[in-house]
């Protein structure tokens, strides 16, 4: 990382700060990664940061291949390894892609033929999201055909918070992905 990380269990200066590490702690089972020992610099960031992808990853209605290929599809758009390693496992686990139709969130001319009609339409949104952020109303469209308006707000929610969860990775080199996957940061 381009910084150092905070340790694997900090003492923080103030009750406040060590209360928001606890938090944290709890949300990930006990034990920071990464990306919390980056975050943990400025306490209130990564205590907001926490808040809003625990929302994020578990208090909304989607299924976990929808939630998922978005933030893979984010991740892989967006060079950020890191993310992608950590989501591709869930996303297997969800059982709904196959393991070339997870390689081919790497392509970015994969349009989601091979896909069934809700992930294709999420992939595509995706895609409109994270590389020109203008989504054009034909697509919106076929997204609000195949979702109610619930599931169409935490599926925008979810792109763009991987979008800058991605953004993060990347520029801090998060997990020292860069090298791993042959990412320029020259």
């Amino acid at each position: 990382m381009r910084l150092p990380y905070i340790p694997d269990d900090p003492k923080m200066d103030s009750k406040e700060d060590q209360a928001i590490v606890e938090r944290v702690k709890e949300r990930r089972g006990g034990k920071l990664i990464p990306l919390d020992k980056a975050l943990l610099h400025s306490p209130p960031v990564s205590d907001g940061w926490n808040s809003f992808l625990k929302a994020i990853r578990t208090q909304t209605s989607l299924s976990d291949s929808i939630r998922e290929i978005a933030i893979c599809r984010v991740a892989a758009l967006n060079q950020a390894w890191f993310e992608w390693d950590n989501h591709v496992p869930i996303l297997e686990k969800s059982g709904v892609l196959d393991q070339a139709a997870i390689e081919a969130l790497k392509d970015k001319n994969n349009d989601g033929k091979e896909l069934d009609d809700k992930h294709a339409v999420v992939l595509q949104y995706t895609d409109a999201m994270t590389l020109g952020c203008i989504v054009k109303q034909p697509l919106f469209d076929k997204l609000k055909a195949l979702f109610s308006d619930k599931e169409v707000v935490e599926i925008t929610s979810t792109i763009a918070a991987y979008n800058c969860v991605s953004r993060f990775l990347v520029a801090l080199d998060v997990g020292e992905m860069a090298e791993k996957y042959k990412v320029d940061m020259s």
